[in-house]
């Protein structure tokens, strides 16, 4: 019997010579790594008929051992073994290209999970809770300084730097940043900053880092080599996030109360350019090619998209209430933008600087972050205390993290 098309779940695929199914084109596998009913019964059929074969044949050696005396008849009954043996030898070989190419492709249609690192600032519980992206679940908590609230992860990889807001204790808080080494997953340093420090970015070469301090109304920077504060930048009011453009020439820095961004010169470490925006600008984020500095406008739902080649507002955006802050994909198609008042993530084509799509997360999501390889957006929920999954290529939650420690705020990922 040759192989012959059956339909399995509206897909076709071959039938052994025995009858049995082989699997359908990997579908099982492409589920949750299991092999199904289908690839056993296969397998079990071609090894139970590759040892009937081998004992037909085999029951010959005997007369093989006469020097060929034997009779023509029993010549010819060998010869046909012979033939059929090279038929289902075809038909076991057939067979096992049928099962690799249902294994090739069902281990194509599952998207490998790469093992990274999130670090989500708990500013209740005065902690870093550390997840493991491939296995989804928190492997760490990080005590810190008083309150934090942002993260970032040099370029390196090598550490988290955690801004202390010490929120409203003032002098009695911390104010300053926390590095942790992602190594150990321990506290190696502490540097002290300006008062209530919140948004914290490296530069690409992961020299110096910016932190953005609201209630000194300036920008301390840091070298990362001595892990200390070499210079401090008077920005606007109540300054909250800082982004750096990719080539390290530029910061910029979203102001609360002045409603403005600061654009900070890095060689001269001078404010070389003041933006209007939206009411209340919080987080912001850069596109990869350095072109757009997109920034969530908290009070006015909507994000100012400005031209870093002219510091000028080229675009609006509407938002679902109270944007706080953006993640853009690695390829730079997308902006994920975390709303505290509809629990929603905003998906934004860059392109076209329209809403795409909207994922129902936790409650108040305050932190998003993509993973390296652009496949999943990860949304730290402040009251919820769990981080939500997005697969970029779905906009779904695929995941749900609990265990995260009071108040999760920002989040970080390690590249």
């Amino acid at each position: 019997m040759d192989f012959v098309p059956q339909q399995y779940k509206g897909i076709f695929v071959p039938q052994s010579y025995k009858g049995i199914p082989l699997c359908g084109f990997g579908q099982c596998l492409s589920l949750r790594w299991g092999y199904s009913p289908d690839c056993c019964a296969a397998l079990r059929g071609v090894f139970a008929m590759w040892r009937i074969n081998s004992l037909e044949i085999s029951n010959y050696w005997p007369v093989r051992l006469l020097g060929g005396r034997m009779r023509i008849a029993d010549q010819v009954h060998v010869r046909a073994l012979r033939n059929l043996q090279k038929v289902y030898e075809l038909k076991l070989l057939r067979s096992l290209l049928w099962l690799a190419l249902a294994v090739f492709v069902g281990f194509s249609g599952v998207p490998a999970a790469a093992q990274s690192y999130a670090y989500v600032p708990t500013h209740k519980s005065n902690s870093v809770s550390v997840i493991n992206t491939a296995s989804s679940s928190v492997v760490a908590v990080v005590p810190v300084g008083v309150q934090p609230l942002q993260a970032a992860i040099s370029p390196d990889g090598a550490f988290a730097y955690i801004t202390n807001s010490g929120w409203f204790l003032g002098n009695l808080g911390n104010n300053d940043v926390s590095v942790i080494s992602t190594v150990t997953n321990s506290v190696v340093a502490t540097i002290p900053v300006g008062r209530f420090p919140v948004g914290v970015a490296f530069a690409p070469n992961g020299a110096l880092a910016y932190v953005a301090n609201q209630n000194s109304n300036d920008v301390s920077v840091i070298n990362t080599v001595t892990q200390t504060t070499v210079a401090t930048i008077p920005v606007g009011t109540n300054p909250w996030g800082v982004a750096v453009t990719p080539n390290g020439a530029f910061a910029y820095v979203t102001n609360q109360a002045t409603n403005d961004v600061s654009v900070i010169d890095t060689a001269s470490n001078s404010v070389v350019a003041t933006i209007p925006v939206g009411s209340n600008p919080v987080g912001l984020a850069i596109t990869p090619n350095g072109a757009f500095a997109y920034v969530a406008n908290y009070l006015s739902s909507s994000l100012s998209v400005i031209s870093t080649a002219t510091n000028t507002v080229v675009g609006a955006v509407s938002t679902p209430t109270y944007p706080i802050a953006i993640a853009i994909t690695p390829d730079g198609a997308s902006a994920y933008v975390a709303t505290n008042g509809d629990n929603i993530v905003s998906v934004i084509s860059t392109a076209s600087n329209t809403a795409t799509a909207s994922v129902p997360v936790g409650s108040i999501p305050r932190g998003v972050a993509i993973t390296p390889d652009g496949a999943f957006a990860y949304v730290s929920n402040r009251m919820s205390d769990d981080v939500s999954v997005i697969s970029t290529a779905t906009n779904t939650v695929v995941a749900t993290i609990s265990g995260v420690a009071l108040l999760p705020e920002g989040i970080a990922i390690k590249p």
